[in-house]
């Protein structure tokens, strides 16, 4: 493997593990589904409710399922916390897109991540070890992806330090025309389902009940991530926690779609860094390599 492919290869891999990471864990909620028809309460309400009850679970089991134009299909499976910056580990499972390929070329299509306050690690194959200085851990400090990733680094370094599980509420708020859809089951559980549709460039000027900080933040994300439109859709249950969300939006990447489902609220979420003998910054990577990344967008093009 020459030493640009491992360069991109890594790149790539940190980007779309900090998106999963995100698709995950930066949006959630709790709503209280109105038992049995006897109350009534207007989407609004009951999501302002959500971001209440939401802020007391800090921790959950979470597995997703999220594609981003040709670029990668994958599937996550792990324990996420958020009450103090982004924590947790996930395993990442390259399904399809051109990630799928560099990673069965790197030697696998699976990997550990590590989530951190200040960094997140990947573990890498054997195969990938051996043409990369011998090491399987890759880190990625957000200081560093922020400055190689430029707009689209910034917002993945303020996702993976800030996220909390109260952003989808927040979209949906955003939305301006957030709708309660109806009663469902979801994985057993009975469940409100509510829907909304964000336009970021209708974003300002929308009476959307956040205060104006939060809209603008909102944009901000929204568009540095390059989103257009967003169609976000929770499922809550009668216990005020989210057991399912999806995501549809438009990117200047190609089309994203996200399914997570969430269980296990309060789970214990133990995450340590590896070993510093078996880990190597990617920064040192692409010195070793020589070269930039200049002209890529996070790894996502080049």
């Amino acid at each position: 493997m020459k030493n640009t492919t491992v360069r991109r290869t890594g790149l790539s891999i940190a980007v779309a593990a900090a998106l999963t990471g995100v698709a995950a864990c930066g949006s959630s909620g709790g709503d209280k589904a109105a038992g049995g028809g006897a109350i009534h309460v207007s989407p609004i309400a009951a999501l302002r409710s959500v971001e209440k009850s939401t802020g007391k679970a800090d921790s959950a089991k979470v597995r997703s399922t999220t594609t981003l134009g040709d670029l990668m299909a994958l599937k996550a499976d792990g324990t996420l916390a958020w009450s103090d910056g982004l924590k947790g580990t996930l395993t990442v499972t390259y399904t399809g897109g051109q990630l799928a390929e560099a990673m069965r070329k790197a030697g696998s299509a699976s990997m550990e991540a590590r989530y951190l306050q200040d960094a997140y690690y990947a573990h890498m194959s054997d195969a990938y070890a051996r043409q990369s200085g011998g090491k399987h851990w890759l880190k990625y400090s957000y200081d560093d992806l922020a400055k190689l990733g430029g707009a689209s680094g910034a917002y993945m370094k303020d996702q993976l330090q800030n996220s909390t599980p109260t952003q989808a509420v927040r979209m949906l708020l955003a939305s301006g025309d957030v709708r309660k859809v109806g009663q469902e089951t979801v994985s057993g559980t009975r469940t409100t389902h509510y829907s909304g549709r964000v336009d970021v460039a209708g974003l300002a000027g929308r009476s959307s009940n956040l205060s104006a900080a939060q809209l603008d933040a909102l944009k901000k994300q929204l568009s540095q991530a390059g989103v257009t439109t967003d169609t976000v859709d929770i499922w809550i249950d009668d216990e005020n926690l989210l057991v399912k969300k999806t995501e549809k939006a438009a990117t200047a990447n190609g089309a994203m779609t996200n399914t997570t489902y969430y269980s296990d609220y309060g789970v214990k979420v133990g995450v340590e860094a590896p070993p510093a003998s078996d880990t190597r910054d990617f920064t040192d990577l692409l010195k070793s390599g020589g070269g930039t990344v200049a002209g890529t967008t996070g790894g996502i093009s080049s």
